[in-house]
């Protein structure tokens, strides 16, 4: 019988934040998928382990996860003061299709200590000790990232003290700087509040209306109210994952929500767009308990966010949303800035099911339109593994 031996691809299988996925530099892919088109889709897909019906993700590099089914392409930059050239692939677990519309916030973090430990930044601009500037183009939205990298001994350094609520082992700290972070769908730097209003009033067909914040920072975000879906705000994974009425209702949210942004035109599209919007629920200070056991104090939060990724509760916070909750908290009258009590702030630390998170963002005024210039997190990377997948010859 016919068969088709398997290929290898070098990669690395890395953690950045409170993700983990595989990455490849382009010239090591394929020639037939350093191009974006099926090809490269294909690799990917099977390199991961999708589509699979189970939702297991056991014969592929995924982890049936929405933060585990993810892929990294880097390739030095053209692009004039950056070095390295960032494309994300959030593939999805049980159908056959990557969402190449977003960023992955928590995978940007891996993305410098890649780069510059192969080859893809300039030796010259390695520091024997100390801290390495990384610029980084996120071609899927057509933004900067600049990500301070600690180096110890010429080497980029992966361990350390810094801990991050949702990683089990501390590491070394990574700051990012996620530059003028709103975006439009495509990238270009449209209007951070597509609909022109801090607050709307969403219309959702079987829901209701909900007040709504829907902004573009870091990642297309729909924010709305706990206490308005039924929800307090300190729910945990299980609550929300595990009751399958409550995932279709913020399914139907996030479509709505996608056509009122303008991200779709039709509301069947949402289903070929999983990844963004995402849709996240806010509400005022209250203890918990972590989905460690860890106790969250309502005096250690500004406020409470949950948000769903790919259609899951997540089991942190996924770092672009992040980076929407830091902008919107520091714009005066959006529901995120009024769950963390309201007025001006340029940071805020907010309870998410794995613990807490600080965010920090600089907003102003131009012309009565708000513009955020940069909101700043730290994260932390390691490389889990090295080496090469290896995939069906004919998969792709």
């Amino acid at each position: 019988m016919a068969h088709s031996p398997q290929i290898k691809v070098p990669a690395v299988y890395m953690r950045g934040g409170t993700s983990k996925g595989v990455f490849f530099r382009l010239q090591d892919l394929p020639d037939s998928a350093q191009v974006p088109g099926a090809a490269r889709d294909a690799l990917l897909m099977r390199v991961i382990g999708s589509p699979d019906p189970y939702a297991k993700q056991t014969d592929g590099m995924g982890g049936a996860t929405s933060s585990t089914s993810k892929t990294v392409i880097l390739s030095k930059s053209s692009r004039p003061g950056h070095d390295v050239d960032y494309l994300f692939g959030q593939v999805s677990i049980d159908k056959a299709f990557i969402d190449w519309s977003g960023n992955c916030g928590n995978l940007s973090a891996a993305v410098g200590p890649f780069a510059l430990s192969n080859g893809l930044v300039d030796a010259s601009r390695i520091p024997q000790n100390g801290m390495a500037t990384v610029r980084i183009w996120q071609a899927n939205i057509g933004k900067t990232i600049v990500a301070q990298v600690p180096i110890t001994d010429g080497a980029v350094q992966e361990t350390g003290d810094f801990e991050l609520d949702g990683v089990t082992f501390p590491a070394a700290e990574v700051q990012l700087e996620f530059m003028d972070p709103a975006a439009d769908e495509d990238g270009a730097g449209g209007s951070m509040f597509p609909t022109g209003n801090l607050v709307d009033d969403l219309d959702v067909p079987g829901i209701g209306t909900l007040k709504a914040t829907m902004i573009n920072a870091g990642i297309p975000t729909i924010f709305i109210n706990a206490e308005d879906i039924g929800y307090t705000g300190t729910e945990l994974q299980d609550a929300i994952n595990g009751d399958p009425g409550a995932l279709s209702k913020f399914e139907t949210i996030r479509a709505h929500g996608a056509l009122r942004m303008g991200l779709i035109a039709h509301i069947d599209e949402a289903a070929q767009r999983q990844h963004t919007p995402k849709v996240a629920f806010v509400a005022k200070p209250a203890a918990y308990a972590a989905s460690s056991g860890k106790q969250i104090d309502n005096a250690d939060i500004d406020l409470l966010v949950r948000a769903l990724s790919m259609g899951k509760l997540h089991h942190a916070m996924m770092g672009t949303a992040a980076v929407a909750i830091g902008a919107a908290a520091a714009i005066p009258g959006t529901l995120v800035s009024l769950a963390a009590g309201g007025g001006e702030r340029n940071a805020v630390r907010f309870g998410h099911p794995s613990g807490t998170l600080r965010v920090g963002a600089q907003a102003r005024q131009e012309g009565g339109d708000w513009v955020v210039t940069k909101a700043i997190m730290s994260r932390s990377a390691r490389v889990l593994m090295e080496g090469w997948v290896r995939v069906p010859g004919d998969a792709f």
